[in-house]
């Protein structure tokens, strides 16, 4: 007969409830997805634009990834975080993303391992040194910290180290853990989406020529669909974006006329613009003087919100440029020097575009002032260092002053803008005014849809250097005196995600991994005290509690 009042019956009843209960939970969770993240900047979290994307892929992607083999701790971290990220997008692209770790350095023989090394390099990842010490030797290792990325036939690879050089190792490998989802999600869209987006290269005012621009239009060719554009004789609402890259001849007042309507009605527009028309190729003739360019848009972006100063500026963190400084066995000898005129710009705004980024190389570029426009949000994006001045126009530019001592304290302005963001409805140029003569009549607007607009006043910022013995265009944003690539490249492809893509992928460039490193000096100073509290202390209140219930069983039970 079964006891109904036995404790052993109900604690078995109890525990059988429990079951059930928590087989039903299960039962009931597993018709719901859902990922909870914990931490405070939500590091393990994907973007809704990354989440669509990984939903809507047709086939599997295949990630190849290179970061393997004996690596430092601050590449294990990168690694750990690569791999962290991928099985994210597994999970929500439904398996449909397939990864695998490979170790270059494997293959057999040296020259297969060039040839390895060579053919990654090709496919856009390039190796990095890492130098460290072990058992007090100097020992240096190359490393792939990046991937290779395959669908439908097609591949791509990405470099993930991706940091702003001027910080620690730490803080770089920080900042490309930030980006690994954003450079994944990006070249993955590049293989899959058929909706490309069209960009217009404005022509007709003296722009830079093709091979002056090859290298950023081979990238962008990757991913958007690009045209040569003449502003006044085409319709310019089929382009999602717009690029004029250093005119140097004036805008006719239809070309304007077109322009103004084309943002008024909500295009987006990447002003690269020169104001001094400065060239090194005379900076050899000490009568030199920069004067500025008369391209009659002055106005239109003032109305806009900005104004480009005729002045020029000059950095202490500056390029470099060779001057011939003697000569050996007949032969010219060549010294690179800073050159003040070359602004090296490493400050910017916490803003997806630059958010992150490394140094980029300027060339005699000009201060921007913002005024005042309704409804429009000006963010300035790319700010000199804080020892840096402007010389107003007409400007002298000799390249003999490289070689006279430079006055630091001349140099007292900081964080001067050159480049701005604009959004907003802008007010076309042409309200309360007669329109140009030959403009059509019809759809003008005078204030438009939402637009944006970045603006920086640098040409050359777009301009790739020509290899003098190959003929051969350099990637943009490389410097032959130093033989480092600026990130002048992702400047202005992150500018054209932010400027084509409403709320689009470029918003994964947000996320934050802090660093939380532990105080060494209170680890010094306090390390026994811890150390005694996370070892005694546990077994003090085992102790104390066995004790304590001792007691108190024997004073329950005393009385049977």
């Amino acid at each position: 007969m079964v006891n109904w009042k036995s404790r052993q019956l109900g604690d078995m009843l109890i525990f059988l409830n429990a079951l059930v209960a928590v087989l039903l939970l299960n039962i009931i969770l597993s018709s719901f997805f859902f990922r909870i993240d914990l931490t405070e900047e939500k590091r393990y979290s994907i973007k809704p634009q990354t989440r669509q994307l990984l939903q809507d892929l047709d086939d599997n992607v295949y990630i190849e990834i290179f970061l393997e083999g004996d690596l430092n701790a601050e590449f294990k971290r990168l690694q750990k975080a690569i791999a962290e990220t991928l099985e994210e997008f597994r999970i929500y692209s439904g398996d449909k993303i397939r990864y695998s770790f490979s170790d270059p350095t494997l293959a057999k023989g040296q020259k297969a391992q060039a040839e390895f090394i060579n053919d990654l390099g090709a496919k856009g990842i390039q190796p990095t040194n890492v130098i460290a010490n072990a058992n007090g030797q100097r020992v240096e290792k190359i490393v792939f910290p990046g991937v290779l990325i395959s669908y439908g036939g097609m591949e791509t690879g990405v470099t993930l180290l991706k940091g702003n050089k001027a910080g620690t190792p730490a803080e770089e490998i920080n900042q490309s853990i930030e980006g690994i989802e954003f450079e994944v999600a990006r070249a993955i869209s590049k293989l899959v989406n058929g909706d490309r987006k069209v960009i217009g290269l404005v022509k007709g005012h003296g722009e830079l020529d093709s091979l002056s621009i090859a290298s950023i239009k081979h990238d962008m060719l990757e991913e958007y669909d690009v045209y040569n554009v003449s502003l006044a004789n085409e319709d310019l609402l089929r382009f999602n974006a717009l690029i004029i890259a250093k005119p140097v001849r004036p805008f006719s007042p239809r070309d304007k006329f077109a322009l103004d309507q084309y943002i008024v009605h909500g295009g987006r527009v990447m002003f690269l613009i020169d104001k001094l028309e400065a060239s090194m190729d005379s900076a050899s003739r000490d009568d030199y003087f920069a004067l500025p360019y008369d391209l009659e848009i002055d106005d239109q972006l003032f109305k806009y919100g900005v104004r480009i100063n005729p002045d020029l500026i000059q950095d202490r963190s500056a390029g470099f440029y060779p001057v011939i400084t003697g000569e050996r066995s007949g032969k010219p000898q060549f010294t690179v020097l800073d050159w003040p005129f070359f602004p090296l710009v490493n400050r910017y705004a916490d803003h997806p575009v630059t958010r992150n980024l490394d140094a980029v190389l300027t060339r005699f570029v000009s201060s921007i002032d913002t005024v005042k426009a309704e409804g429009i949000r000006k963010t300035p994006l790319l700010m000199t260092s804080p020892q840096s001045r402007t010389l107003s126009a007409p400007v002298k530019i000799s390249a003999n002053d490289l070689r006279k001592p430079v006055d630091d304290g001349a140099f007292s302005r900081s964080m001067i803008p050159v480049g701005y963001l604009l959004e907003g409805k802008f007010t076309s140029l042409y309200k309360n005014r007669f329109l140009p003569e030959g403009a059509p009549q019809t759809n003008f607007r005078e204030v438009g849809l939402p637009a944006k607009i970045i603006v920086i006043a640098d040409g050359d910022i777009i301009r790739n250097d020509i290899n003098a013995r190959t003929k051969q265009p350099r990637p943009l944003g490389f410097d032959p005196a130093t033989n480092y690539t600026f990130a002048n490249r992702d400047l202005l492809l992150n500018g054209l995600s932010h400027l084509t893509q409403e709320n689009g992928l470029i918003q994964a460039r947000n996320k934050q991994v802090k660093i939380r490193p532990l105080d060494k000096a209170r680890i010094k100073d306090s390390h026994i005290r811890w150390q005694v509290i996370n070892l005694v202390l546990p077994l003090a209140i085992m102790i104390g509690y066995g004790i304590i219930r001792a007691y108190w069983r024997r004073r329950k039970f005393a009385h049977y």
